[in-house]
């Protein structure tokens, strides 16, 4: 331990706690001071023909919101995709005419991110990078967006929300989407209403001991399914699926057992048919289901055991809102479980001597 790092705690609250906790203030202040950054940064975004947008981990599942959100919000429709790091900087051959990237992480670009952001800069391209505190900008990029300061807790949560708040903020400003701004004004408050709305601890109580837990969405919101499915394996360490909605129906639900539990993130939008369907297979075969959907669903929430109330917002933004109730179920869940959600397991010696064995 050096004498920046804090002292691990050994009970609740643990730094994951704080780290959920601190959200709405951290959204309300992520953009303060970056202005003139993100102004720039989309002044050029706008001129490309290509925007790759790119991470790993808990990065990549914020990458993909972001390809949605250029798409849309910031009007670029199939000149953004994201691509995985990995992939990128391993598998795709260079790409042709202007191109750019935004690169996620949280602590500093790593190995996968960096080379990837090389190979854009390499053919005279532009790239964005959206990391935490501290860590020193990469040489490469043009534009560095800061989020919040780094995370004492190993399960990223404000910093994963703090980097989807700046990029539907530099999307919207790309495409000068004055509605999504006003949108984002209002997340804090959102945010600030949901975690004071259900009793989470008991929550973890209904269903903090299930075989497995399924996290199912759709469009932006199969990114939080994911999220929270890592989230369930790090923090937790809990057998832990993660689906769209169509890849569910596609014959994943064969697998599922009453012992199990599916969370279901359901805001209005064209995914919703799709999640109205996996709700009732989830009904079929008896297999309680908590639903994440508008506080006045009737469709849904009828066939859920549980349902957790999501404020009225564009589907684009949803991801901001639907992660955080999860992100609260899952700390609960771990303390239930005797486990520290801070740490991946490091304190064990076995998986101690394996996250020190991989390079990141």
């Amino acid at each position: 331990m050096t004498a920046n790092e804090p002292a691990p705690r050994t009970g609740h609250p643990y730094y994951m706690h704080d780290a959920i906790f601190a959200q709405p203030g951290a959204l309300r202040l992520v953009a303060r001071g970056q202005g003139g950054a993100i102004e720039a940064a989309a002044a050029r975004l706008r001129e490309l023909d290509h925007l790759l947008l790119t991470g790993v981990g808990t990065s990549w599942h914020a990458a993909l919101v972001a390809e949605l959100l250029f798409a849309r919000l910031g009007g670029l429709g199939l000149r953004a995709r994201a691509f995985h790091a990995f992939e990128l900087a391993s598998y795709w051959t260079e790409a042709q005419g202007r191109t750019g990237a935004i690169v996620l992480s949280h602590g500093g670009t790593r190995r996968y991110s960096r080379e990837a952001l090389a190979r854009v800069k390499a053919s005279g391209g532009a790239g964005v990078v959206v990391t935490g505190k501290g860590p020193e900008a990469p040489s490469e990029a043009d534009w560095t967006l800061r989020t919040v300061d780094q995370e004492s807790s190993g399960a990223h949560t404000v910093s994963y929300t703090a980097a989807l708040s700046l990029l539907a903020t530099l999307a919207a400003t790309t495409g000068g989407n004055v509605d999504a701004a006003r949108s984002l004004d209002a997340i804090p408050d959102m945010l600030a209403f949901l975690l004071g709305q259900e009793s989470w601890e008991e929550l973890a109580e209904r269903y903090g001991d299930r075989r497995c837990y399924w996290f199912v969405g759709g469009g932006p919101n199969t990114a939080t399914a994911w999220e929270a499915a890592l989230k369930m394996s790090e923090a937790s360490h809990a057998q832990a699926v993660g689906f769209n909605c169509e890849q569910f129906l596609h014959g994943a639900w064969a697998a599922l057992e009453r012992e199990d539990v599916v969370f279901l993130v359901a805001p209005p939008g064209p995914a919703y048919e799709r999640c109205l369907a996996a709700a009732r297979v989830a009904k079929e075969i008896g297999v309680p289901l908590v639903a994440l959907v508008r506080e006045d669903d009737r469709q849904i929430a009828p066939l859920a055991a549980e349902t957790i109330a999501i404020p009225e917002i564009d589907e684009l933004l949803s991801p901001i809102l639907t992660i955080v109730p999860l992100q609260l179920f899952i700390y609960h869940s771990a303390v239930r479980r005797g486990v520290n959600p801070d740490l991946t397991r490091s304190d064990q010696p076995a998986y101690g001597r394996a996250r020190a064995a991989v390079s990141l």
